[in-house]
């Protein structure tokens, strides 16, 4: 994590072994609070597997609050697909 300034509310969070699944998903999370002023990623170099991700929020809230409702709510986005996918496609054989 590398913060800009003495507030936290500018901060680059530096994701290991992620790609653009994790990065374009998470910053549409992020970029939902309207208290983000900034949200985006970059993929460092083809070879390396880590993303740069940016949160800018305005006025005094840390960035790192969105950082984590972002994932939280993507948590609950995907295991809502799960849920779903498991109740209506899967036969009630596998289901156990």
């Amino acid at each position: 994590v590398q913060a800009d300034g003495t507030d936290g509310n500018c901060i680059t969070f530096v994701l290991h072994d992620e790609d653009h699944t994790l990065g374009n998903s998470l910053r549409y999370m992020v970029m939902k609070n309207p208290d983000v002023e900034f949200c985006g990623y970059c993929i460092t170099h083809p070879s390396e597997s880590k993303i740069n991700f940016r949160i800018q929020t305005r006025g005094s809230l840390p960035a790192v609050e969105p950082f984590r409702k972002g994932l939280n709510d993507l948590m609950g986005v995907c295991q809502h697909v799960l849920n779903t996918f498991e109740v209506r496609l899967l036969p009630e054989a596998l289901r156990g």
